[in-house]
């Protein structure tokens, strides 16, 4: 039976109110992002530490509750040098990499095996879904272009939106968020700026800490 972060279920156990049990029980799984096992009592009297269920059906049944997390996921707004060492070094780490960019750089050469979109912008933002567990870096460096994307990161609420440039860009940009309505909690997760403080100076250094601000993220 797997169970959705939506609360939606695919396939079933039964055992009618245990399994409606069941579902708010995944759902702290999905949460802490650890394993568990319950015991339910079905209708028999309930040992220390089982879970009671009106049933008529007689005994025990004890379930193990694991969490299956998805392919990471790496959508990078902007392809210049710093984007193309970012994709590089992630795709090495095993993310699954989606590159958004108007501009001449956005060229598959520079991003072998990674997917890479090419078309209008902002419009192009629309043929990616960003998932619950996609991670987003916004490594382009034009106001109106970082504004656009994080628009429509921050709807999404991926797990991770990272901001390249200064502390005052990305307060300006989340003052601009938020002043226009943006869900305050949910901008104020932005990341910026991006990447662990290793004193980075080249692209393929910033590439680095970058990739490994999400590794670390990734890991908890």
């Amino acid at each position: 039976m797997l169970i959705t972060q939506e609360g939606k279920a695919t396939g079933t156990i039964g055992g009618g109110g245990m399994e409606r049990l069941l579902i708010n029980k995944a759902l702290e799984v999905i949460e802490d992002g650890r394993p568990r096992t319950y015991h339910f009592a079905m209708g028999v009297p309930a040992r220390e530490g089982m879970i009671p269920v009106d049933s008529k059906c007689g005994g025990e049944v004890k379930i193990f509750m694991d969490l299956v997390k998805p392919d990471p996921r790496l959508v990078i707004m902007g392809s210049g040098w710093i984007a193309q060492a970012v994709a590089r070094y992630a795709k090495e780490c095993n993310f699954e990499v989606i590159v958004i960019d108007d501009a001449e750089t956005a060229k598959q050469e520079h991003f072998p095996d990674m997917t890479v979109i090419n078309d209008k912008y902002p419009e192009s933002l629309k043929q990616v879904e960003i998932r619950p567990s996609d991670y987003v870096a916004m490594l382009h460096g034009e106001t109106s272009f970082e504004l656009a994307g994080l628009r429509y990161a921050v709807n999404a609420n991926p797990a991770y939106i990272g901001l390249l440039g200064s502390g005052n860009k990305a307060k300006e940009h989340k003052k601009q968020l938020k002043k226009e309505g943006y869900d305050s909690e949910n901008v104020d997760a932005i990341k910026g700026p991006i990447g662990l403080d290793i004193s980075a100076e080249t692209p393929e250094e910033i590439g680095v800490s970058i990739v490994a601000e999400l590794i670390q993220q990734k890991r908890g």
